[in-house]
């Protein structure tokens, strides 16, 4: 039988502070509360980070009971599991090592890059988020892209130099004279996270013990917001990951183009210009095209109606005008089939074409409209139906 003790409700002992890089821990479960489906489980001590200061909180199992959550309230933290677990147990927890080391990457690129922001521009952080893939930094400030990428290489010496991360919590008076960065007002001991020669900051996460840690920083996004900046950051494995991605879609698109990946943005600026020259030329062989087409086309029928699933763009209205010139009273050309539905165009020149488009609509449930002499739309259905219905003009009749 497990071991009993005394149970108590005193503060959590948070062993993350004296060791963020402590994986499992031995302790006493205190109290095991019912919280819906699950369990808010209070231990004597914890490696478990709470959520707090911009990070999410940490998962991984009590004596392999899955544990989903952790929240603190009060100096007390709660393991949210899926199990209960008896009071006065002592119990051995384990956190998931790789996500935590993973979101320590993140912070601790975040730290140095704000410091380096705040520094070199004077734009506070405004905003953090720590999500699962990705890191978002809000500064209340506009950069440049020449900018980012110099706060980009500072940040990243900071990781070759490999510098100590300094934890400390000094007194009211020690504070009064230091110079460090807070997003709040903070009441009660206030902890210090110090990275020498780049950041002090205020911060109640977890941290690496090195900078080195961190792996790489890389800025990978920047946006406008809020008259500020946003940008998204991602630090050691999720930098490496994301290197790896985009360096698998770069030599699949080098492999296609025929060109080395160094100079892959210029085959495609080649690509593109052949592409715009090739629109030219398609354009110029459509309208010979629908000139020709026109000219075989009968337009003797009061409602001339032509179906043609080869056609787009403009080519459409431009056959339409093509037969009015050639005498035609009223002309409906249909682009498309009748799996995939039609995009039509009616016109006439001395006609309103208005009351076959209104009916087309409310038969064919399409959508469209226009002026008198010409409308545009689009519908589904079967050609049969649609040119007896053009035939008919504008009679109610049955289809």
């Amino acid at each position: 039988m497990p071991e009993r003790t005394k149970i108590t409700m005193e503060a959590t002992v948070k062993l993350f502070y004296e060791d963020s890089h402590l994986k499992e821990f031995d302790a006493v479960v205190c109290a095991c509360l019912p919280d819906g489906d699950r369990y808010r489980v209070v231990l004597d001590r914890t490696a478990f980070f709470p959520e707090g200061g911009g990070q999410y909180a940490d998962t991984g199992y009590l004596d392999g009971v899955k544990v989903f959550d952790v929240r603190e309230k009060e100096d007390i933290v709660y393991h949210i599991t899926e199990e209960a677990l008896k009071e006065g147990d002592k119990v051995r927890g384990k956190i998931d090592w790789e996500e935590r080391f993973e979101k320590m990457q993140q912070h601790s690129g975040e730290h140095i890059v704000s410091g380096i922001v705040h520094e070199q521009f004077g734009y506070n952080n405004v905003g953090f988020h720590l999500g699962s893939d990705y890191c978002t930094l809000d500064f209340d400030g506009a950069l440049t892209k020449k900018q980012l990428k110099e706060i980009e290489r500072k940040a990243n010496r900071a990781v070759f130099e490999n510098v100590d991360v300094q934890v400390s919590y000094p007194s009211k008076e020690e504070l009064t004279a230091l110079d460090y960065r807070s997003k709040i007002e903070i009441e009660g001991q206030v902890r210090i996270v110090t990275i020498p020669g780049y950041d002090v900051c205020a911060c109640c996460a977890p941290h690496v013990k090195k900078t080195g840690e961190i792996g790489l920083i890389k800025i990978v996004n920047m946006v406008n917001y809020k008259g500020g900046e946003r940008l998204t950051m991602l630090c050691g494995y999720r930098a490496l990951s994301d290197y790896g991605r985009k360096d698998e879609s770069c030599k699949s698109v080098s492999a296609a183009l025929c060109a080395k990946e160094t100079e892959i943005s210029q085959a495609v600026d080649r690509l593109k210009e052949e592409q715009v020259s090739l629109k030219g030329k398609l354009a110029s062989l459509q309208q010979k095209m629908i000139r020709y087409l026109a000219q075989e086309i009968d337009v003797s029928e009061h409602v001339v109606t032509v179906f043609d699933k080869e056609i787009s763009g403009n080519a459409p209205r431009e056959l339409m005008n093509q037969l009015l010139l050639k005498g035609a009273s009223v002309c409906a050309v249909f682009a498309g089939t009748e799996s995939s539905g039609y995009r039509y165009v009616i016109g006439s020149r001395t006609e309103d074409v208005r009351p076959l488009c209104k009916r087309l609509n409310e038969t064919f449930s399409g959508r469209g409209g226009g002026k008198a002499e010409m409308v545009q739309g689009s519908l589904k259905g079967s050609e049969e139906a649609l040119r007896k219905i053009c035939k008919g003009g504008y009679e109610d009749e049955e289809i």
